[in-house]
């Protein structure tokens, strides 16, 4: 029978052993006595097993409260467990459940962090994953060759849907490939959903007729699945192209529900992130994190960037990107969103670490702040893209292109 296995980063003050034996019989058939009916041909068949423990240091203070060791050791490792697909099927809500669920309250450890997570090739007869992913948002929006160049639209709380349309005019015009909605905004008092799609679709769809390239704009429809479905349906009719979801709020089932509406790029925002994630031996890695958004179908997901504004690393963030574009179940491709903080200026690192242009590369003020508007910030943001890919150096690429130089003069200093 074919098993799911996910690696995880431990610290205990047990014996490896024993704490990776608690992890998986609280996990699967087991609990902290013998009981009825717990046979032997029960756990043979639905036990979860440890595949494999690597250890690691040896600590005198533990990452998080849990059990306190008598000697004052705490040992860390990487360990492997595995599970029969018969425990759960093909039940997302479920797995996450199994792979994570209880195992952080646990008190044998006190560190605990999902790393990674390997699903066996029938995976792929129950979720279609990504319906669009790399290839198809390229074609959505006819760029190749290079990343897509988008921003969002700010402020993210207070325009009205027509102030929202003149923006994305401004932008459209000067050649922006996608603009998306702001998390914060979805519908407020004075921007209703169904006003804000009318009015920028009516800008996005104008352009289009008049020049063949049609804008993606990713409007915001988290909310209750009636709604969420409901709002995708405006945005069909509407002509736009991409929804967006922001997945930590809505969750598995909600994303995986508009996802296999399939009719529309969904774009993933992973705001909460940090709550996830930030400390180093709780939460969940984003190698595992994505897998999981790529089984629900999400086509774009967030990476953070390069020399960001948060907390994460650069080298966190390579390790985001290599991860989306390592192949999943023979094709589930998945496209990288890089933002938080981005400028031109952090393009010819971006590509130097991850020597790809399937991205899509975000900037706000890094845009709506140029010099000359808009329309310099899009201009400078594609001429560093093209130095990037040549190799130039930021000082290269601003003796070269004038847009991307009063890039550097208004945003180098902040870096």
């Amino acid at each position: 029978m074919e098993r799911i296995t996910a690696t995880y980063y431990i610290e205990t003050p047990y014996e490896l052993e024993k704490a990776a034996a608690v992890l998986a019989g609280e996990q699967s058939s087991g609990t902290f006595v013998a009981v009825p009916g717990e046979t032997e041909e029960l756990k043979q068949r639905f036990a979860a097993r440890v595949e494999s423990i690597t250890p690691l240091e040896t600590v005198s203070e533990p990452a998080i409260p849990g059990a306190v060791s008598a000697k004052g050791q705490y040992h860390r490792a990487s360990i492997e467990v595995s599970w029969s697909i018969e425990n759960f099927g093909y039940n997302l809500p479920t797995m996450v459940s199994t792979l994570q669920g209880n195992l952080y309250e646990i008190t044998q450890f006190t560190g605990l962090k999902l790393m990674d997570l390997e699903v066996p090739a029938s995976f792929a007869d129950h979720f279609e994953g990504p319906r669009f992913g790399i290839e198809g948002c390229r074609k959505l929006t006819g760029v190749e060759g290079r990343p897509l160049i988008g921003t969002i639209i700010k402020p993210s709380i207070g325009m009205t849907p027509e102030q929202t349309a003149a923006l994305v005019k401004t932008l459209a015009e000067a050649g922006i490939d996608f603009i998306k909605d702001d998390e914060l905004l979805s519908a407020s008092a004075n921007s209703s959903f169904e006003d804000r799609v009318d009015a920028v679709m009516r800008v996005i769809n104008d352009h289009a007729d008049k020049t063949g390239k049609k804008v993606m704009y990713a409007f915001n429809i988290s909310d209750e699945i009636d709604s969420m479905l409901a709002r995708y349906d405006k945005i069909v009719a509407a002509g736009g192209t991409c929804a967006m979801v922001s997945l930590n709020s809505v969750g598995l089932a909600g994303a995986k529900k508009i996802c296999d509406q399939g009719q529309l790029a969904i774009h993933g925002h992973r705001n909460g992130w940090g709550m996830l994630n930030r400390h180093p031996l709780l939460g969940i890695e984003f190698p595992a994190y994505q897998k999981l958004w790529r089984l629900a179908g999400v086509d774009q997901i967030h990476v953070n960037g390069i020399q960001n504004k948060f907390w994460e690393s650069d080298d966190s963030v390579v390790k985001s990107i290599e991860a989306c574009l390592k192949p999943m179940l023979g094709g589930y491709s998945v496209l990288p969103v890089v933002s938080s903080g981005q400028w031109g200026g952090q393009a010819p690192e971006t590509y130097r670490r991850t020597q790809t242009t399937d991205l899509l590369y975000m900037a706000g003020g890094g845009i709506m702040a140029h010099p000359d508007g808009p329309t310099g910030g899009v201009v400078a943001l594609n001429q560093a893209w093209e130095a990037a890919v040549q190799g130039l150096s930021v000082e290269e690429a601003a003796s070269k292109y004038a847009e991307f130089s009063k890039s550097v003069e208004k945003f180098g200093s902040k870096k």
